[in-house]
């Protein structure tokens, strides 16, 4: 039964490819994979083979994608659209793509993504959304991405990432996040923590690089201490919440994103200090009471030398005394031996 099914399905495809295959494309039969690449294409050849899997299309100079743009393939599992000129995704424009696996969206001049773009994809693993000029990501790209492994947004104008959006991504291992303009500020905490967490349970990134503060610029985000951190907690929670053991717990419901109305970015951007204040105290108290003790010490080592040489002086002067003491009497006692009758 799996035979007769395999090859009817190679049956239409070929038939497909031979009725419709696109002019500026090449059709193969044994891969069911359309090449269109590098053929100066602006928009989505009509009339591709129905059972492709894989359909390449980059190297073009596609400006836009209108909705159902590939309603004619709707077994497609991967989607190359390197390269090309997409600034507009319509809402709708991968809808009835139920099966499709890997997203290529590299190298385009995309600037934003709608909330339910990618909704329509339950089978995603991979997207690839590096090289645009996407500066806002939302917090929610759709409902949550159970499937999705990889996810690459380097090389954009990224400034901060929600944390709620990488909560949706539940099994994703590989996250590429480096060249874009993170500003290492409060609102960057909460991706910090959510990054700390995703190392430990084995997953792997290539970092977040700071732009900004000057402070900061060249640093990795995982290695700016988090007692650095603490304006930002005391700003934002409650003095109560941040008792001792408590106060990564309230890091973690930070809020990402602040409503307009309220303070500036730049009121959240840490202060670094060379040192932390309490460890600066430290090493003062440190510091002095070594003195302190030395002094100390050294006196008590110039009393033990004195008492020592003074007592020492003092046995001598008592054992002189005593010797001349004990002659006297001994003189005397002959003396008188010598002046009593015979």
């Amino acid at each position: 039964m799996k035979g007769e099914l395999l090859l009817l399905s190679n049956v239409m495809f070929l038939l497909g490819v031979a009725c419709g295959c696109p002019e500026k494309c090449h059709c193969h039969s044994s891969s069911k994979s359309v090449d269109c690449g590098r053929q100066g294409l602006v928009e989505i050849p009509p009339d591709l083979p129905p059972q492709t899997l894989t359909l390449h299309l980059e190297n073009n100079q596609i400006h836009q994608l209108p909705a159902f743009a590939f309603r004619s393939v709707p077994q497609l599992m991967t989607l190359n659209l390197s390269n090309n000129s997409l600034s507009t995704l319509a809402l709708g424009a991968f809808d009835g793509l139920q099966h499709l696996q890997v997203l290529n969206l590299t190298q385009n001049s995309l600037h934003s993504l709608e909330n339910r773009l990618f909704h329509s994809l339950p089978q995603l693993r991979e997207l690839d959304l590096s090289s645009n000029n996407i500066s806002h990501l939302p917090a929610s790209l759709g409902k949550p991405w159970e499937n999705l492994t990889v996810f690459a947004v380097q090389q954009n104008q990224l400034q901060q990432l929600d944390r709620t959006l990488l909560e949706s991504m539940s099994n994703v291992r590989l996250l590429f996040l480096k060249d874009n303009l993170w500003k290492c500020n409060c609102h960057l905490l909460g991706l910090k923590l959510w990054l700390e967490k995703f190392i430990y349970k084995g997953g792997m990134t290539d970092g977040v690089i700071c732009a900004s503060p000057d402070t900061w610029r060249g640093k990795d985000l995982l290695k700016i201490p988090h007692e650095l951190y603490q304006p930002c907690l005391s700003d934002q929670v409650p003095s109560q919440a941040l008792q001792p053991g408590s106060a990564r717990r309230a890091a973690v419901s930070l809020p990402e994103t602040h409503s307009v109305g309220e303070r500036d970015h730049s009121e959240c951007e840490l202060q670094p200090k060379p040192k932390p204040a309490n460890l600066r105290h430290a090493v003062a108290t440190v510091i002095i009471t070594g003195v302190v003790c030395g002094i100390v010490c050294l006196m008590m080592l110039v009393a033990a030398i004195y008492g020592c040489a003074y007592a020492a002086i003092t046995a001598q002067y008592c054992g002189e005394h005593l010797a001349q003491t004990s002659e006297s009497g001994r003189m005397e006692g002959k003396e008188l031996f010598d002046s009593s009758p015979a």
